[in-house]
């Protein structure tokens, strides 16, 4: 018979887990204000996002003012080699939450547990490839990019650190993706936030305690993922709706899978190839250094800025896919393309209300990462130059999102690849050729983002896309218009 404590335990951990519930419950975005449910999931999935960027920005930060200036220019700029081969994963991701979010949309629960299970197997399976995929290409990128020669060390040390712990930070990011996939953004929010703070406290006891510098940072990162990637499985398999993961029900639905990898393999395409031109890009300017002492260092500074500056449009994407999918699967077209609009509206809003900030107080912010005076000279100028730029971003940020919620993943590819690859790299062959100074290379960047909202508001115009039906019998069914439900 249990005792009177034990009963009192045992209420206590059913109110903390309720209230976890509560903050983390699925979101049918099939009805309702369109504004509020957008607003809804992205705030905590921003800050979820803004958690997770922590972790390499922390990384940068300790090293920079730790370390040494040669170690903050290693960890700071060994991002397009990472997103090289995560950004597959992400794409293949982004399919199995538009699949995932369609089923849930449509109310089929046997079909979105099939997704469910099939995209672990998914996950497991290509968490062991990445793993020595990674480790083994570490060398032949690093030699690709610039990097000075006393860089290259710790760029090595840290890359085959975090490789070696890879499938952590895919176990987490699926698992979320998951549970986006049907609205829920609060617990992945809240996972984030406690293995963040783990890192920055692992970050500081590994390099100011244990003295193990760029290893230390590197270590403090993939434990950090470890931990929340339990966090989120054990989410998943104590859940008792659809999206529930159990051990016995493992199984690869290999027409699933088909779906999944006709979404997500054109965004996975493009990702990786996007990534990889980026170390081209790299390689540009990192031989800047010889002539502009410390030039790389800011744009170590500028990229680790970037990215938060960024991060409001790409959140809000994810929430355009993740409204668009549902309401296609429930056969709402005319809901799902007013919340896209709306998505748009609310990037540029939030975009521009950061820029503000970010314009007039660039020096004291790249002063944050390092104190060096000349890095803090190039950090500054470049994120005046550029940061303008991120309103037009937000263009193809969003309609992209749009377009692979309701299935139609390979035209943004193609207009990705098109512009952020072949045009940027083209744009740099012929610009090299004209000047010798950095900053018409940085902005090879811009010019890609304007070219790109370009051409994907003018297929998102003209190309009927909220007719096109992933999910039922056929691989692509048209759904009829129907009345907006509020």
């Amino acid at each position: 018979m249990a005792t009177v404590e034990n009963l009192n335990r045992d209420s206590k951990h059913n109110r903390i887990m309720n209230r976890l519930h509560g903050i983390g419950k699925a979101m049918d975005m099939t009805q309702g204000n369109i504004f509020r449910l957008l607003i809804s999931f992205a705030i905590p999935l921003m800050l979820g996002n803004l958690f997770q960027l922590l972790y390499n920005t922390v990384d940068t930060f300790v090293v920079g003012n730790y370390v040494s200036d040669e170690a903050y220019k290693a960890v700071g700029n060994v991002n397009p080699i990472i997103n090289t081969l995560v950004g597959f994963f992400s794409g293949l991701a982004t399919g199995a939450g538009v699949v995932i979010s369609q089923y849930f949309g449509a109310k089929d629960e046997k079909n979105a547990k099939k997704a469910v299970h099939t995209t672990m197997i998914m996950t497991l399976a290509l968490g062991v490839l990445f793993t020595f995929a990674g480790i083994a290409m570490t060398p032949y990128m690093l030699s690709i990019i610039n990097f000075a020669p006393e860089i290259i060390p710790d760029a090595t040390e840290y890359l085959t650190i975090y490789f070696a712990g890879v499938i952590g930070l895919m176990i987490y990011n699926i698992g979320s993706g998951i549970l986006r996939a049907v609205g829920d953004t609060g617990r992945p929010f809240i996972f984030l936030v406690i293995c963040a703070l783990l890192n920055v406290a692992l970050d500081l006891l590994f390099v100011l305690a244990f003295d193990m510098k760029v290893a230390g940072v590197a270590y403090a990162t993939i434990i950090s993922q470890f931990i929340s990637a339990i966090l989120v499985m054990i989410t998943l398999m104590r859940s008792k709706e659809c999206y529930k993961v159990s051990v016995r029900d493992l199984k690869c639905d290999f027409r699933i899978l088909k779906k999944i990898i006709s979404v997500g393999l054109p965004a996975a395409i493009q990702m990786t190839i996007t990534a990889f031109s980026n170390v081209f890009v790299q390689s540009y300017l990192m031989g800047f250094d010889a002539r502009y002492p410390d030039f790389s260092g800011g744009w170590t500074s500028y990229l680790k800025i970037d990215q938060f500056v960024l991060l409001p449009a790409q959140t809000i994407s994810l929430a355009s896919t993740t409204f668009v999918g549902q309401n296609l699967g429930a056969g709402n077209t005319k809901r799902a393309k007013t919340g896209a609009n709306l998505s748009l509206l609310l990037s540029v809003i939030v975009t521009a209300v950061i820029l503000v900030p970010v314009l007039l107080f660039a020096p004291q912010i790249v002063w944050f990462f390092n104190k060096n005076e000349m890095i803090i000279k190039y950090g500054a100028e470049l994120l005046r130059a550029i940061s303008p730029f991120y309103l037009i971003y937000t263009v193809n940020q969003i309609y992209a999102g749009a377009l692979r919620g309701a299935g139609k993943s390979t035209a943004p590819t193609v207009i990705m690849i098109a512009s952020f690859v072949v045009f940027r790299q083209i744009y740099l062959a012929v610009i090299s050729r004209i000047t010798d100074t950095y900053m018409p290379i940085a902005l090879a960047y811009p010019v890609g983002w304007v070219l790109c909202s370009i051409v994907m508001y003018i297929y998102y115009r003209c190309s009927h896309w909220e007719k096109y039906m992933l999910i039922g019998d056929d691989e692509a069914k048209k759904s009829e218009p129907s009345e907006d439900r509020n």
